[in-house]
């Protein structure tokens, strides 16, 4: 049975990886965060995102927004997921019906500003096409969201970004 996703794997296990997406917001110039989607903003906003490739077979689509240099590793600022296969793109600030949101490092179920440090830090956009619909109430932890998209990963693809306070 093939595996796709991220986790252990023991060997004698196929694993297929997942199919390479294209993930591109027009707010970032030059892979700049801009301050309005960090803690410097006056309102907590998530940046639009635009992705393409999902394979064939997906039948949701989630997002997961961190940090992997930070102290705690990887510490999540944002996961959403059930957004509809037929989903291409996020709006600033906005979800599709039927999307969900899962708590975070910090326990927020909603987008959580970034606040990088003196030397700025940078960030990383992921989203994950999934062979299933994740059915997960709002506000799950960030371990079931977690493991959940991993287990259903088809498809994959980034943008990482950087911020400066």
């Amino acid at each position: 049975m093939p595996l796709a996703g991220c986790g252990l794997f023991s060997s004698g296990v196929t694993v297929t990886a997942p199919s390479v997406m294209t993930v591109t917001s027009e707010v970032f110039p030059h892979n700049t965060m801009p301050d309005r989607f960090t803690c410097a903003g006056t309102h907590t906003m998530s940046p639009p995102l635009t992705w393409t490739g999902a394979p064939t077979g997906t039948r949701s689509i989630a997002i997961v927004f961190d940090d992997a240099n930070a102290p705690i590793t990887p510490y999540v600022y944002w996961i959403a997921f059930d957004i509809g296969p037929g989903t291409s793109a996020l709006l600033e600030g906005q979800l599709p019906p039927g999307a969900r949101q899962a708590r975070g490092t910090a326990g927020y179920d909603r987008y959580d500003s970034p606040c990088p440090g003196p030397g700025g830090h940078t960030y990383r956009f992921t989203v994950y096409a999934l062979n299933t619909t994740l059915n997960l109430p709002d506000g799950t932890s960030l371990l079931s969201a977690w493991q959940a998209i991993a287990a259903a990963t088809i498809g994959r693809g980034g943008i990482r970004v950087n911020a400066v306070p």
